[in-house]
């Protein structure tokens, strides 16, 4: 299974792209999609919009994942991300992907065993998992980790037992 990790940001979005056969985990592309933001809202989200559906052309995942929203304490920026979140969710959707979704500390536990790690230790768990990727930015380890976190669970969706998030 070819699967789509996206880390949504306004101002940077991540996103791997890795294979998932039983076990074994293998890497296949990653990249960041940057917007402008000297442009309004509504051309950033655009450029988000263009640049994950190139990737889903790309790439042809078979599904994708997606990191729920921390709560966050300014209620300007939490819009915003919630908005590139929102694309992130209807790019791979729009294309017929099952979407996961899955909040920080599942991607966290399931890269690194803790729910509280840093990025740090998330990019050096991600490099272990898929070393083919080298040195990635925080935003395509954070992907990548998701996409992970999505190969981990598959096996226990498709089985219809019911997980605790």
């Amino acid at each position: 299974m070819r699967i789509l990790g996206i880390d949504p940001g306004l101002q940077k979005t991540g996103w791997g792209v890795i294979e998932s056969a039983g076990s074994t985990l293998r890497f296949l592309a990653c990249g960041r999609i940057t917007s402008d933001a000297a442009q309004d809202v509504p051309a950033r989200l655009a450029a988000i919009d263009r640049g994950l559906s190139a990737v889903v052309e790309a790439w042809s995942p078979d599904e994708a994942a997606v990191e729920q929203i921390f709560v966050n304490a300014n209620p300007a920026s939490a819009m915003k991300l919630g908005l590139a979140r929102g694309v992130a969710l209807c790019v791979p959707a729009r294309a017929g992907l099952f979407v996961g979704e899955y909040p920080a500390n599942t991607v966290k536990k399931s890269i690194v065993g803790a729910g509280h790690a840093a990025k740090v230790q998330i990019g050096a768990m991600v490099r272990v998992l898929l070393p083919a990727c080298g040195v990635v930015s925080a935003d395509e380890a954070d992907a990548l980790a998701i996409a992970i976190c999505h190969a981990h669970h598959v096996g226990v969706r498709r089985q219809g037992i019911a997980l605790i998030l």
